[in-house]
């Protein structure tokens, strides 16, 4: 009975490990098993799709980078990381290394060194996004003051004029009783 149980803990182990997760040809999100569409068209080339949404743009003929929801849309217009480093260090590599466990150490190490570089240049490049945009509200802000100043000294002028009907409120502070 506790070498079935080892050997079903195994199998469930190999199973999770073995997952073939595909990406989705329109959007580049991840599909796991059992979900998605999977469109094969004549010449047997084979396009995988992670919801109906996807699978109608690409039937439509969308082109992902124009369709702003999508990765693609988002690497072009330069709101995600597109070229680092980083992502050079992650790709797979097809050459089969006998195991080590000392090499195994250092690569689970280098992975996660990876991650957090990976982080800090992500959060660098969404602060420097930002700033640009707060430059560019800013002089927009301005512009469009220039462009209504006559309104701005409008407006002033009425609140001078207002203060100037406004009638004056005088505080008196009511006379204390005398007990007798």
């Amino acid at each position: 009975m506790i070498f079935l149980s080892l050997c079903l803990a195994c199998f469930i182990r190999f199973r999770l490990d073995n997952m073939r997760l595909e990406k989705c040809y329109f959007c580049s999100s991840t599909i796991y098993p059992g979900h998605g569409i999977a469109f094969v068209r004549n010449d047997c080339k084979r396009f995988n799709f992670c919801r109906s949404k996807c699978h109608k743009g690409f039937m439509k003929k969308r082109n992902p980078r124009k369709v702003c929801w999508t990765k693609a849309f988002r690497k072009a217009a330069g709101k995600e990381l597109a070229v680092d480093p980083v992502f050079e260090m992650e790709k797979r590599r097809h050459v089969p290394l006998r195991y080590d466990r000392e090499i195994w150490k250092t690569t689970v190490d280098a992975m996660k060194s990876v991650e957090e570089m990976h982080k800090k240049r992500k959060v660098s490049f969404i602060h420097a996004r930002m700033i640009k945009v707060k430059v560019l509200k800013k002089e927009m802000d301005v512009k469009e003051v220039e462009r209504n100043y006559s309104l701005i000294e409008l407006s002033a002028e009425a609140v001078k004029s207002k203060e100037r009907q406004r009638p004056q409120i005088i505080h008196e502070e009511p006379e204390k009783m005398e007990l007798a």
